[in-house]
């Protein structure tokens, strides 16, 4: 079939290549639990849209500083930092060793999590303590600091028009039950209420909170899920779209939400889940 411009004997026009945003350049990033998985697409995300970034890492160092090294193979700066999100001096050494390093940071992405999964009647208190302390109280400790340093250093004119970020990495369990998994529900479902309430309180100081929920996402924690077609098609009951979704995936969302085109959105959670809060089980009307 003849296109247009051929059919009228006109030149093609050229198609310019796809333009590069560095739209978060000039900015610093604190990325936790950045060493694998949705942590370390995010961070690489946000050095590749001209983001500087602080790897957080709790273990396999030698991971987080290969993810370093990926983001300063783009041209950015990146340093892993070592840190327990659940402990109140670690992540304050962690914030200071940032803004000694690079000044100051703009973005938060609280993304260290979480599972020791159990039956409710077996599930031990070390057991829901251990997934509270990193997916609440980390998330906690983590967007206290950072608000405080946003606070200090206000709206860097120029750099970005909030005085700071912070994006949680919630999941669909934030309104979804999972049997056999209370700990890490209840813990996102708190997880949705202090980012709510956070983006309440700081919204008038310019400073923008959000989420991100994956829903069913390639990564090695849920191996099981998906590495054999039975597991793979068993999951995708659950998933209207009929695919699983790539950390790639959440990196750009990270960086969309990071980033100035986003400063309207406040107190939001970004579900990223192929339709899996559409509840597919009522597909067929119950």
């Amino acid at each position: 079939m003849q296109s247009y411009y051929t059919h009228r004997n006109l030149p093609e026009p050229a198609i310019p290549a796809p333009p590069t945003y560095a739209l978060l350049k000039g900015q610093t990033a604190l990325v936790t639990g950045a060493n694998s998985g949705i942590g370390r697409a995010i961070a690489v995300s946000l050095g590749r849209a001209g983001a500087d970034v602080i790897v957080n890492y709790v273990v396999n160092p030698e991971d987080a500083e290969a993810v370093a090294e990926a983001i300063r193979s783009d041209g950015r700066r990146a340093i892993a930092v070592h840190a327990d999100v659940a402990d109140e001096a670690q992540v304050q050494a962690m914030f200071s060793v940032a803004v000694r390093e690079f000044g100051t940071v703009d973005i938060l992405v609280s993304n260290a999590g979480m599972e020791r999964n159990a039956p409710f009647h077996e599930m031990t208190l070390g057991q829901w303590d251990a997934v509270i302390n990193v997916n609440l109280r980390g998330a906690f400790l983590c967007a206290r600091e950072a608000v405080r340093e946003f606070l200090r250093r206000g709206v860097r004119e120029g750099i970005s028009v909030a005085a700071g970020k912070i994006i949680f990495t919630s999941s669909v369990h934030e309104v979804i039950p999972w049997a056999g998994h209370v700990n890490y529900a209840a813990s996102k479902g708190g997880l949705m209420l202090l980012m709510k309430s956070l983006a309440q309180e700081v919204a008038e100081k310019r400073i923008r909170v959000n989420s991100i929920a994956p829903g069913a996402i390639r990564t090695p924690i849920n191996h099981a899920a998906w590495s054999t077609p039975e597991a793979y098609a068993e999951l995708m009951k659950l998933v209207p779209y009929k695919r699983i979704g790539e950390i790639e995936e959440i990196g750009r969302a990270a960086v969309w939400l990071a980033s100035d085109f986003t400063d309207y959105i406040v107190g939001t959670t970004l579900f990223i889940d192929g339709g899996m809060t559409l509840y597919p089980g009522f597909e067929t009307g119950g």
